[in-house]
Order: structure tokens, then C-alpha cells, then sequence
């Protein structure tokens, strides 16, 4: 129950004085640990129950509280919504007094929903709280089950425009205001959504218009439209989007907001001229798949406390890398939420913003006026920060005033495309920067990978064959008695045996002895011996503890390590 606002929920459970403080930060850990929605884990301890909350949220909102939804609904207050605005929103309407519709929201707190559904039915509308699970049976019980288009309807719909050509440039723009166009997008986006996608991809070929979903970092291909509709698809998405439909010969970047099953989705959109048209890929910003709190990225605890260590500290650089994809930004955000209270300044600097943060100034990069990396961090420190972000250390004048800010007394949080921990201390060198800076500023390095889950459901238990243990390069008694699983593909997973993903990481704490390498310009190698016999584990042994606890598979691990 409003799994997406648990930290709402959370600060609304202590204010009415449902649960005092302890009790709160036991249900967080809990609600951290499982995934489970803050609500749900708070009702399920039997600390309060469903209509106390219930009420408690309307409370909030100021908005009335309906203990049960309407088993019927009248036919003058139906008409007032089409059925796909019902079920895409999940509103049933229950009032219509003094020019104001009232409908129960399955999520109240969406402020976007209101804002659109004011603009498309031109009227004051007003949310109530109502059981969402309630709410969402009442609405199909209204309105029927949403409109099973498929992908084979619409694309029977295509096979009925004329012309087997490109479409003109006015085509174009013109279909993609046409219903079959509208309908096909949004399916897209619908069916991304919830296959829990990060990326959908629109790659137009000379024989063929590709459509691609990113799951778990494996692109998975979807039915293709006809070929002489690629225009007319990308077309409608630079519509949402806000872009030029007529620029096709530069780059554009764009954003969609949208609501899909009654959530609020945020789309990054990028379009790229290729030699058969614009290849346009959309990034999926779901907050309900991403939960921004260290607890949740499966670390081992030894390495949740170091992260939490140097974020508190009064100074310092705390920098994390990996390849792209590999959730560094997560990381950074769940760090930042960790400080982020009513005495702490956080200002960030990112290329662009991907996840809106409450409490925190968030500055996106625009290179075309300027706005660099370098010149955001010189202007943060005019605005007494405490705690700065900054999405990457590009080069040698960001990273000059990263040291600047840390050694005045700033915690600085930023990224770095390296293989390893002790990678990044030799690539800030590289950049140009004095060792004797790095060794005075840096507090902490962690390198990370993010691997595919073995499916739960078809998990199966095997015996690999020696060729692929000796290349996990292990003594025979560390795999004696270890159990070795692999996913054997089912509908769950989409046959891919794997689903969801696993964090890998490496922490570098910088201690006294490799403050003293640093500053020797030591090699990497060097570094890197230092720092497990230091304590640091590397990637591969975590690899390896996420094999043995049967959470990834031994190809996974040799991927990506």
C-alpha cells in the first residue's frame, strides 16, 4: 500500500502518533530489508490498522476519507471519465457537487494526476483516500478490465496505412497524432513498464524498425512495427517529449512525464540522426523499482557502515566507479538520503537530474550555456553547502575544485569510470591532479558492478565443470561442499533464467598507509595490495559470496569481474 511514498508515510506514522520513534526505525529497517511498502510492514506488525492509516493520510491531505469503496457507481458520474482514463490514473469518480468531481485515487498523493485530469476534463477534481486495493477492484468493476490491446491488434491496424514508403516529414508529424500511432506508444511505454525495463530502444534499420527493452541489462526484442511507420513512432514520442518533430539532423534531449497504472514515470528521452532516421532511446525513471536507500542494494554490512562513515564526516572525497549501468548513481542518492536532514545543505550537480529528492538543490548541467561540471561546483561554494555532489570528475578543473571543496571543509560525493577502487586514485593522477591533494582529500573509494539475479523461480542446483571453476581461480577447499545454481528459464523470467539484479562492490577506505603510497605516485597494483591487506575485499570475492549464496550464477560473476 502506496509502496512509492513510504517516506511519507513514515513521517505522517510518527506525526499523528501511531508509532513513537523506535518503533518507526524498527518498521524502516524492516521495510529496507524486505522491500516491502512502509504502510504494509507497519499494519502487518500490528502497530496500527489499514482505516487508522487510512484516515490519517486523508488527515494529511485534507481530503475526506472513504472507509469503503461504492460497490456501484452511477451513470452520470461514469460518463464523466472514458474508461482508459479510469484505469490509466486507477480514479472512480464518487461526487460531483458545487463544480467539483471528487474521485478516489488508488494514489492520492498525485499531484500530477490531478494536474492532468483538471486539464483534460476542464474541472476542478479532488482526490479522496480510499483502500487502494479497493479502490483499484472498484474501478475495474466500474469500467471493466483495461482494453486488452495488443500488440497484434495494433500492428493489424498499421498493415491498413497506405503506402509501404518512409513517410514525409508532414506524414509523419500527422500520423503521430492518429489513434493507431498514440495507442501503439503507449503500449510501449505500458508493457516497459511493467517488465520493469530501464531502457526502451527505437532503432531504425533500412529493412526493419527495431523496438528494444533493457531488462536487468540484457535487451530483450519486441513485435516491430512496419518499417514505413518508424517516422510517424518517433514522431509521437518527440511530441511527448517537447522536441522539435522537425529538427532530424542533430541530436535532441527531452523528458516525459507521464502517469502509467496510476504512477507517476519519468521518461529521459535521446535522439540520435542515423543513416535510416532518428534512433531514439527513452530511460525509464520508475522510483517505485528503485528504492534510494543503502539498505536495499544488498551490500554486506561492513561496507553499508564505511559508506555511512564517510558521508558524516565534516570533510573529504568519497568517490564511486564502475562502468556505465552499473548503478553508481543509485549509490550516491541512497548516500546522500542518508544526510539528508533539516542541518545539513546538500547541493548536487548531475548530467541531467534522474531522480527528483526532496530537501536536496539539484542543478542540472547545460553545456550550451556553459553550465559545466566545474562551473556548477565553483558556484556551489558560494551557496555554503555542507555535503556537494557532483555526477563525474571529467577533468583536471573539477577535480582541482572537488580537493579545493573538501580541504575548506565540504564532503564532496562523485563518480568515476574505472575498473576498480585503487584504479580511480591512478586515474585522478592521469587527470593531472597533485598525488599529495589526492592523499589529503580522499576518504573512501567504491567500486561497483551490478549482476543478474538467478530467477527464484526455475533456480536449479548443478555441478559445473572444472574448466569454469578454474576460472574463478579458487582453491578446491574454498568450493568444498558449496552448492553452484543456474536458472533454467521460465514465464517469470521471461525464459532468461535470470531476474532483478545484484549489487557487487569494493571498498577502499583510505588509511595512513596508502595515503603514503598515494602520495609516491605507487602503482595501482601496488595500491591495491595495500588495500586488502588493509581489509578491502575485491570484486571477485564478493563474486564469489554472491555464488555461494546461490544469489548469481558463475558466468555472471567471470562477466562482469
Amino acid at each position: 500500500m502506496f509502496d512509492d511514498h513510504s517516506d511519507l508515510i513514515r513521517d505522517l506514522a510518527l506525526e499523528a502518533g501511531l508509532v513513537d520513534a523506535s518503533q518507526s526505525d524498527e518498521i524502516w529497517e524492516s521495510h529496507s530489508t524486505t522491500g516491502k511498502a512502509y504502510a504494509d510492514s507497519l499494519i502487518d506488525a500490528g502497530l496500527v490498522d489499514r482505516p487508522s492509516l487510512l484516515q490519517s493520510v486523508a488527515d494529511h491531505l485534507n481530503v475526506q476519507y472513504y472507509s469503503s469503496v461504492p460497490l456501484e457507481v452511477s451513470d452520470e458520474l461514469m460518463k464523466l471519465l472514458k474508461p482508459a482514463q479510469a484505469h490509466k490514473y486507477v480514479v472512480l469518480p464518487v461526487a460531483d457537487e458545487a463544480g467539483k468531481l471528487t474521485l478516489l485515487a488508488k494514489d492520492p498523493f498525485n499531484s500530477a494526476a490531478v494536474n492532468e485530469l483538471t486539464f483534460i476534463l476542464q474541472r476542478d477534481i479532488e482526490f479522496a483516500v480510499a483502500d487502494p486495493e479497493q479502490v483499484e477492484a472498484g474501478v475495474i468493476r466500474a469500467y471493466g478490465e483495461p482494453a486488452a490491446s495488443s500488440m497484434e491488434d495494433l500492428l493489424g491496424e498499421f498493415e491498413q496505412v497506405e503506402g509501404a514508403g518512409p513517410l514525409a516529414e508532414e506524414d509523419a508529424a500527422s500520423q503521430a497524432s492518429k489513434a493507431p500511432i498514440i495507442r501503439f506508444v503507449d503500449l510501449v511505454l505500458q508493457e516497459a513498464v511493467k517488465a520493469k525495463a530501464s531502457d526502451i530502444h527505437f532503432e531504425p534499420f533500412e529493412d526493419q524498425f527495431r523496438i528494444r527493452y533493457r531488462i536487468d541489462g540484457s535487451l530483450y526484442e519486441m513485435a516491430p512495427p512496419p518499417k514505413n511507420l518508424a517516422s510517424a513512432v518517433t514522431a509521437r514520442v518527440k511530441v511527448l517529449s517537447s522536441l522539435n518533430i522537425a529538427e532530424r539532423r542533430v541530436p535532441q534531449d527531452g523528458r516525459i512525464k507521464t502517469i502509467i497504472g496510476g504512477r507517476a514515470i519519468d521518461l529521459r528521452v535521446s535522439t540520435l540522426p542515423t543513416q535510416f532516421g532518428e534512433s531514439v532511446v527513452l530511460r525509464i525513471l520508475d522510483k517505485t523499482v528503485v528504492n534510494l536507500s543503502l539498505d536495499a542494494l544488498s551490500m554486506q554490512d561492513d561496507i553499508k557502515e564505511g559508506i555511512r562513515a564517510m558521508v558524516s564526516r565534516p570533510n573529504g572525497i568519497f568517490i564511486v566507479t564502475g562502468p556505465t549501468g552499473s548503478g553508481k548513481t543509485t549509490t550516491l542518492y541512497s548516500a546522500l538520503r542518508e544526510v539528508n536532514t533539516e542541518d545539513v545543505k546538500i547541493l548536487t550537480a548531475e548530467d541531467p537530474v534522474e531522480y527528483e529528492v526532496e530537501g536536496i538543490m539539484q542543478v542540472p548541467i547545460n553545456h550550451q550555456v556553459g553550465l559545466t561540471f566545474a562551473a556548477a561546483l565553483r558556484s556551489f561554494l558560494r551557496q555554503d553547502p555542507d555535503t556537494i555532489m557532483v555526477g563525474e570528475i571529467r577533468d583536471l578543473e573539477t577535480a582541482q575544485i572537488a580537493v579545493q571543496a573538501s580541504l575548506t571543509g565540504h564532503v564532496v560525493l562523485s563518480t568515476l569510470h574505472t575498473n576498480d577502487a585503487p584504479g580511480a586514485v591512478t586515474r585522478l593522477i592521469d587527470m593531472g591532479l597533485e598525488p599529495f591533494l589526492i592523499s589529503a582529500s580522499l576518504e573512501g573509494i567504491l567500486a561497483q558492478r551490478l549482476l543478474r539475479r538467478i530467477c527464484k523461480t526455475c533456480k536449479t542446483a548443478y555441478e559445473p565443470d572444472k574448466e569454469v571453476i578454474n576460472m574463478l581461480d579458487v582453491d578446491a577447499i574454498e568450493i568444498t561442499n558449496k552448492q553452484f545454481y543456474f536458472g533454467k528459464g521460465c514465464p517469470d523470467c521471461n525464459r532468461a533464467g535470470y531476474r532483478g539484479r545484484q549489487g557487487l562492490f569494493e571498498l577502499m577506505t583510505i588509511n595512513d598507509n596508502l595515503r603514503t603510497l598515494i602520495t609516491q605516485k605507487a602503482p595501482t597494483l601496488v595500491l591495491k595490495q595495500k588495500a586488502i591487506e588493509t581489509g578491502m575485499r575485491p570484486l571477485r570475492e564478493d563474486g564469489l559470496r554472491c555464488i555461494f549464496d546461490g544469489l548469481t550464477s558463475i558466468e555472471e560473476v567471470l562477466k562482469y569481474t
